[in-house]
């Protein structure tokens, strides 16, 4: 692999920052807003009411962050197995963050009535449905493209990770009471495997993870 440039090391490090960023800023929020109930409300509820603009900034922070890493790795994988179709999904989830900033979710409806959706709620789930897919897809791209340079771990940890993250949201549908915990953890098992995927190539790409790779093929 080729050195990463000044400049890649600094956008690989925004795609790393991208998920502590999100969760920091969602939990900060939690001691904010004590009518907030994290077990059976998805962190996107935080965008809803006086202080959701805190959440929208979080949404689109983490977007631009993400999209941010989606470029860096597009500059040091540029040639390599998965080196467009990768970064380009990474991309695609960046993008579906900044949407569910900008078009915000439903309110909860009041007790007795009937939950609509509205346009603005239906671009939200659709924002965020890109997003969780898109990473999915990422995780089987460079799962292949680990095993390619004989990371079997990583490749390991990229399938696990694509298959549990679905996994946890069916659980989080399938237990309303916890939906919120369950659901925000698959985006932690989710986004956090972005922030270690370009943690990763960050150090392969540096001076002494080049000079590292050098030596083991020699």
């Amino acid at each position: 692999m080729k050195t990463a440039s000044p400049r890649d090391r600094a956008l690989l490090a925004c795609g790393v920052a991208s998920t502590p960023v999100f969760y920091a800023l969602a939990a900060l929020q939690l001691a904010l807003r004590p009518g907030y109930d994290i077990r059976t409300q998805p962190i996107s509820f935080l965008a809803v009411g006086e202080l959701g603009w805190i959440q929208v900034a979080n949404f689109l922070a983490t977007g631009a962050l993400a999209l941010a890493g989606a470029l860096g790795l597009r500059h040091v994988l540029r040639g390599q197995r998965g080196g467009s179709t990768g970064p380009i999904l990474v991309g695609l989830y960046s993008l579906g963050m900044i949407g569910a900033g900008l078009f915000g979710p439903d309110p909860l409806p009041v007790s007795g009535q009937e939950p609509q959706m509205s346009v603005i709620g239906a671009l939200h789930m659709a924002a965020f449905l890109v997003s969780f897919l898109s990473l999915i897809v990422a995780c089987f791209v460079f799962a292949r493209r680990f095993g390619t340079v004989g990371k079997r771990g990583w490749a390991l940890y990229s399938i696990a990770t694509a298959l549990l993250a679905p996994a946890l949201v069916a659980a989080g549908m399938a237990t309303p009471s916890w939906a919120g915990v369950i659901v925000g953890g698959a985006g932690v098992v989710l986004f956090g495997w972005l922030s270690l995927v370009a943690l990763t190539i960050r150090g392969e790409a540096s001076p002494s993870g080049s000079l590292s790779s050098h030596a083991t093929a020699a």
